[in-house]
């Protein structure tokens, strides 16, 4: 297994996710953007996920520097909770490292600072058409699918 190290994202890191966001080819919305605009639009959604404290973007770094997966984490307080909620909206790791423990390192990351945050779950949407969902990665990460929720979207 090789050296991965994480730490929180930066400005700087958003090439490097465009890269990651682009090539997985799941967004429509990405197709009519040219990549400087996705650079652009993910540094400037750094920059608010870095303004408070309600939200945490973490990077995974290879053992030279180069950032190979990342995950967005937003910290929802829920009144008829006893702790906020973590939802972890995005988790992705560059093709050529999945299966090498990076996605598995995020989310134990994510998980350390829900707990320090006193979180009382976390919550994420997985596509059962994804290969992370085939493969049980958030089942094998301790999950439990939630069969009696449905995830709606209102797209404006």
């Amino acid at each position: 297994m090789k050296d991965f190290s994480i730490r929180t994202a930066k400005e700087s890191d958003a090439p490097a996710i465009s890269l990651i966001l682009r090539s997985l080819g799941w967004f429509e919305n990405l197709a009519d953007e040219n990549f400087e605009e996705t650079i652009a639009r993910v540094s400037r959604h750094i920059s608010l996920c870095k303004a408070d404290n309600s939200h945490t973007i973490l990077v995974a770094d290879s053992e030279d520097g180069r950032v190979v997966g990342y995950a967005s984490i937003h910290w929802l307080p829920y009144l008829f909770l006893s702790g906020p909620e973590g939802y972890l909206s995005e988790l992705f790791v560059d093709e050529s490292y999945r299966g090498q423990g990076v996605g598995s390192m995020l989310f134990q990351t994510v998980l350390k600072e829900a707990k320090s945050r006193g979180c009382s779950r976390i919550m994420l949407a997985n596509n059962r058409l994804r290969e992370s969902y085939k493969r049980g990665f958030y089942l094998k990460q301790g999950c439990v699918e939630r069969e009696e929720i449905t995830n709606f979207i209102y797209k404006l």
